[in-house]
């Protein structure tokens, strides 16, 4: 069954909340599957490294989980407007599959949380969409024939799923952000299979 890859990196909960939902939404669309993949974190100190394999959660991402996908969902809590350090030292280290054009054709679409409502949403996930597009990746966002899109007081856009977690990041995800998670979901996934066949 194709798999469409729905690699995230989350600091508080609620990245790997959404992950989720976009999974979900892959999953309900026949034939489609999802694989929820994680980066580590990376740190200053250099002597201590994270495990090779988490204590809990999605399995880290590598490469092959990239070649290996249909479609990608990506996901990164919002930092000043652009994605997340461990998120953006993954896709450095993705020149190889550049280099082979593995990516290219593929759709992509992305997903966000910020502290406050005007915390940079758009921002991050448009730069969160350029490597996509030095890979040759497809982007896939979220039309407004999505009704959530035009009633959500909270997050969501035309670029992609996103969610204001408050400046405790302790806002649960609205109804509208669930929704519009599963949308995006739904949507990628079916573009991935028509792209496949």
């Amino acid at each position: 069954m194709p798999e469409i890859l729905v690699l995230y990196y989350s600091h508080r909960g609620a990245v790997k909340e959404m992950a989720r939902l976009v999974a979900r939404g892959i999953e309900l669309v026949p034939g489609a599957s999802a694989r929820l993949r994680t980066v580590p974190q990376v740190s200053a100190v250099t002597k201590v490294a994270q495990p090779a394999v988490p204590d809990a959660g999605a399995p880290y991402c590598e490469l092959e989980d990239l070649e290996q996908c249909v479609g990608l969902a990506l996901g990164s809590p919002t930092r000043f407007g652009n994605m997340a350090a461990p998120m953006k030292h993954f896709w450095d280290g993705t020149g190889a599959l550049w280099l082979k054009g593995a990516l290219a054709g593929k759709p992509a679409a992305a997903f966000t949380s910020t502290s406050s409502l005007h915390g940079g949403q758009e921002a991050t996930l448009l730069s969160m969409m350029l490597p996509l597009m030095h890979h040759g990746m497809i982007i896939v966002g979220l039309p407004y024939t999505a009704p959530e899109l035009s009633a959500t007081e909270t997050g969501g856009t035309p670029y992609g799923a996103s969610h204001v977690a408050g400046s405790a990041s302790d806002r649960p995800i609205s109804d509208e952000e669930k929704s519009l998670c599963i949308a995006l979901g739904r949507r990628l996934a079916a573009v991935s299979l028509k792209l496949v066949s």
